[in-house]
């Protein structure tokens, strides 16, 4: 076998070796590519996108209480936080190919280990391991992206992806615990991570050009706003992934059955895709101030009315507003 170098160098001098070699890498800005990015964006943290899922499947799985199911959920999110925190310091400097295949397969093992866990503690350990290193992912991919053309429209095939997978999941993991035990959640978190690691080869080098170093060099960051933006960003999600991942728990409270709850929640995942349109669609028309308070503000109000779950159609079509907002 020859190496990438001299294959390379071989395709400069024979044209038809040249074009053999580019069949093997899709279009950097073409739609395979974005297809592809977003799936090894979301592969870090697509449990997040079924978090109902998986804090109801641990309880029913493994008979954790709702307090062990939170900490698992909060141990995976806020290490993907420090993951992705960390990504932004070393992104220029690292070969992100090699570091995403070594990623990928960490998140594929730390998954398939979580299929034999039944202890709480070490579940919360190995699952903050989890975050920490699907963060990097997230944020190594989302570095990558932003080498891409029109950005923005590779994150809103991201939020397609993650919301129309997603809403499968919501609708038949659920129902899948009882029959095959906590093994079905950890399984498909598997094969997601699978599909993105057998996309990873398809995808170019999308090295930093003179241009990109230009442009951060003139950039000025402004702290305060940014911290302030960050800050306000983690409290939101905090509050907002604190209620979605007790969703299923608490319409059983309420005395909904999960066979209601699991298609509605699923609907709600892609009825919340006409927020990510709205986004793409109206842009900055209309400022970020004011769609980001009317956003905020509906978004509480109608948590305030999941009060009222014991009412189906409440359930629904509040989970259906919020995944808008």
């Amino acid at each position: 076998m020859i190496d990438q170098t001299q294959a390379v160098e071989t395709g400069k001098q024979d044209p038809e070796l040249q074009t053999s070699l580019r069949t093997f890498k899709v279009e950097p800005n073409g739609i395979w590519a974005r297809v592809f990015l977003a799936f090894l964006t979301t592969a870090g943290i697509f449990y997040i996108n079924i978090m109902p899922a998986v804090v109801s499947g641990l309880k029913e799985g493994l008979g954790f209480t709702t307090q062990q199911a939170g900490f698992v959920s909060s141990a995976n999110l806020y290490g993907a936080s420090l993951g992705a925190l960390a990504a932004v310091f070393i992104i220029k400097k690292i070969n992100w190919r090699t570091w995403a295949y070594i990623l990928l397969a960490a998140i594929l093992v730390i998954d398939l280990i979580s299929v034999h866990i039944a202890d709480p503690t070490i579940m919360v350990l190995i699952r903050a391991l989890h975050g920490l290193t699907g963060g990097l992912l997230v944020g190594i991919g989302f570095g990558i992206i932003s080498r891409t053309t029109e950005p923005d429209k590779t994150f809103g095939y991201l939020l397609f992806i993650q919301w129309g997978l997603g809403g499968l999941g919501l609708m038949f993991i659920p129902n899948l615990v009882p029959l095959f035990g906590v093994g079905a959640l950890f399984y498909s978190l598997v094969a997601f991570t699978f599909v993105s690691l057998c996309m990873l080869p398809f995808l170019t080098d999308y090295p930093v050009t003179n241009e990109d170093k230009k442009r951060q060099a003139e950039q000025v960051i402004k702290r305060v706003p940014l911290f302030l933006t960050l800050f306000g960003i983690f409290l939101f999600q905090g509050a907002n992934m604190g209620l979605f991942a007790y969703m299923i728990g608490i319409g059983k409270v309420e005395g909904l059955t999960l066979d209601f709850m699991s298609p509605a929640l699923g609907m709600a995942s892609w009825i919340a895709l006409v927020g990510a349109l709205a986004v793409m669609v109206i842009g900055t028309k209309l400022g970020r101030a004011y769609p980001l308070l009317f956003g905020i503000i509906i978004t509480a109000v109608c948590s305030w009315m999941l009060h009222y779950s014991e009412i189906p159609q409440m359930y629904s079509v509040m989970n259906f507003i919020i995944g808008i907002t």
